[in-house]
């Protein structure tokens, strides 16, 4: 069963339109916009705690987007709505809340950003052991190559920081959150599909209240009244969820999930690149080696996933 082209299908008067736009392109979006979650995260520290921004950022999706989804949500099933709630809770509330409070905790914020971008490792063992698929050696090696581009291009970033022990494992449980509700979105079947907008705004709605609790834990859930806090709220909801998760859910539809997360190993390089744009942070060879480096490994990634698909059944 090709559980892509089923979820193209059912979803296709929200997806047609995009047809048109090659999936490099889209992907290119996706890198860019899901590094701008990074920058945005950095730019709100001098303002207000990563966990209220988080929370005021869903509220402002799930406000904006409600008129464009209400009659679709109320034609859809519980059973779909709650499995996509599902979803949704795993791969942005578990997302985000694995890497902020561990960042939070003291895990510095390049280590945090490693062991996030371990993604395209954790789904692919995930796939393997949990799900029995099978991926072809250069494959595996794509995703290798892949992962040796980030540490190249973070190294100069990463600390070890004062945090205690335990906090450097939620990075990691937030990143297995979201590589858990990736397979579980393209493992389910076309019948529970939901349009993309409609799936989005569900994701941003139960995740609120997980963000709530989070937030209310540290403090109080009102906005913070300056104009950094505004900003860091619209920047987010625009390019990071809007655009970064609205992409990386799009891209699922059209490719592989090993394919979507592993183009993500260029977002760390990015988001150096971006640091250095807007703080005036250091940049090294070592950053643009690793992107190199990424690069070559998503390229293996790419073929060998096609070269896999020629093989017959």
């Amino acid at each position: 069963m090709n559980t892509s082209n089923e979820l193209t299908s059912a979803t296709l008067p929200l997806v047609a339109p995009r047809r048109a736009l090659p999936l490099p392109l889209l992907e290119a979006g996706l890198v860019v916009t899901w590094s701008s979650g990074f920058i945005g995260a950095r730019f709100s520290i001098d303002y207000a705690p990563a966990s209220l921004v988080v929370f005021w950022r869903c509220v402002v999706v799930t406000l904006i987007l409600f008129p464009f989804v209400v009659r679709q949500l109320r034609q859809t099933s519980r059973t779909v709505l709650l499995k996509n709630a599902g979803i949704g809770l795993l791969a942005m509330a578990g997302y985000l809340i694995g890497v902020t409070e561990g960042i939070a905790l003291g895990v510095p914020a390049g280590l945090a950003a490693l062991f996030a971008d371990l993604l395209p490792m954790g789904m692919a063992v995930l796939a393997a052991v949990v799900l029995r698929q099978r991926l072809g050696r250069q494959v595996w090696a794509g995703l290798l190559i892949g992962l040796a581009g980030v540490v190249l291009a973070t190294h100069d970033a990463l600390a070890l920081g004062n945090a205690p022990p335990w906090a450097y494992g939620l990075p990691v449980l937030g990143m297995l959150s979201l590589a858990v509700a990736t397979l579980w979105q393209k493992q389910a079947p076309a019948s529970q599909a939901m349009g993309l907008l409609p799936n989005l705004w569900l994701q941003c709605f139960v995740s609120t209240f997980a963000f709530a609790g989070v937030a209310g834990w540290h403090g109080s859930l009102a906005p913070v009244a300056n104009s950094g806090f505004v900003t860091s709220v619209l920047w987010t909801v625009a390019l990071s969820t809007l655009g970064g998760y609205g992409l990386y859910w799009m891209c699922l539809r059209r490719s592989s999930a090993t394919r979507v997360a592993s183009v993500l190993y260029l977002s760390p390089p990015l988001t150096l690149l971006l640091a250095w744009a807007m703080f005036d942070e250091p940049l090294s060879w070592l950053m643009a080696l690793g992107m190199a480096v990424s690069t070559l490994g998503i390229g293996l990634v790419i073929r060998g996933e096609a070269r896999q698909a020629q093989k017959p059944a």
